[in-house]
């Protein structure tokens, strides 16, 4: 339990610190990549999960409760020797959570100069966690059940091929999923991911900084789950 702890938590913070980091490059003033676009981003989580997953391989690197929830409701293993147990989903659960609470402080301090006169409170608060285009909880909460769905569900079937699960392919279908379903809601698909820098948000000391909008923050959380215990009950059938 203390390897599953160790190597989340390491996992899930260079996620988040460079997923975060990507974003804050993009959408705060006077950074070099102010601007970059949607594409940079797509590409800059795809690259922090690969880092993340390299990370972690030792116990999956799941970095996602959604992914953890899912192998759990899938019947498997959550990885090689590391049966699914009690103990082991919520050695999973807390360490992506922390691991996610510390790779956004570590983003913050790498931007803290342009936090501190960044005047847009909306760039700040997107730059740690989600929200929508368009506000609309039912649909929303569907976005990302379906793109949570599309993660998981191949991240199992990866995991039933002979060649088995890497990095690499993670990232290129977290890529995928950003270009193709991410521009409703900026696909959380993954609570931690969301609810740790969020949290972040709230307790560190930004200027400027508004509300952590926590009205709309239930949706990449339950979205995800909702779409990983899916993902994970229809791998069963393959």
């Amino acid at each position: 339990m203390a390897t599953i702890f160790l190597y989340e938590i390491a996992g899930t913070a260079m996620l988040t610190l460079l997923g975060g980091g990507v974003v804050a490059n993009v959408v705060l003033g006077k950074t070099k990549g102010n601007g970059g676009g949607w594409l940079l981003i797509n590409v800059g989580w795809g690259l922090a999960v690969f880092a993340g997953v390299w990370t972690a391989y030792k116990t999956g690197a799941h970095l996602n409760p959604a992914v953890t929830l899912g192998l759990a409701a899938s019947g498997g293993e959550y990885a090689d020797g590391i049966p699914v147990t009690l103990g082991n989903t919520f050695a999973y659960l807390a360490a992506e959570m922390i691991g996610a609470f510390v790779g956004a402080v570590l983003a913050w301090m790498a931007y803290k100069n342009h936090y501190d006169q960044e005047t847009d409170p909306g760039a700040i608060l997107g730059s740690f966690s989600t929200g929508p285009e368009i506000r609309s909880y039912g649909w929303n909460l569907v976005t990302e059940i379906i793109a949570t769905f599309v993660l998981v569900f191949v991240i199992i079937m990866f995991g039933n091929t002979p060649s088995g699960l890497g990095p690499l392919a993670v990232a290129l279908l977290v890529v995928s999923i950003g270009a193709s379903l991410g521009g409703p809601t900026g696909y959380a698909i993954n609570p931690a991911r969301d609810l740790g820098p969020r949290l972040a948000h709230a307790v560190l000391p930004i200027p400027h900084k508004g509300g952590n909008d926590w009205g709309y923050s239930w949706v990449p959380v339950l979205g995800p789950i909702l779409g990983g215990v899916l993902a994970g009950l229809a791998s069963m059938a393959f």
